[in-house]
């Protein structure tokens, strides 16, 4: 199970780095991207710190993409939820 959820995690973290790239000013795609990213980093974390695994395998590589995960949904929730306080879309959302 644990290189199972690496993989389907590491395939993902890829999808997700190269649409989010591509896509900065697409501000629900950001959103949408950050909350899965959430979802995958709860897994992610749960899946090392739960689940049986050996050392010396993927185990490094496996907590590092986890923590890459969270910079990569930070930056997502930054670029998904900017100007929706203070600027110019708090003057829509006044009326």
């Amino acid at each position: 199970m644990f290189n199972f959820v690496f993989g389907v995690l590491a395939i993902w973290f890829i999808i997700n780095v190269i649409w989010m790239w591509f896509k900065l000013d697409d501000q629900r795609l950001q959103k949408t991207f950050a909350w899965i990213n959430v979802c995958a980093i709860v897994l992610g974390f749960w899946t090392y710190y739960c689940v049986a695994h050996d050392t010396g395998g993927v185990e490094g590589w496996f907590i590092v993409m986890n923590w890459f995960n969270v910079v990569i949904a930070a930056v997502q929730f930054y670029f998904g939820y900017r100007g929706m306080v203070g600027g110019h879309n708090a003057h829509h959302f006044a009326r």
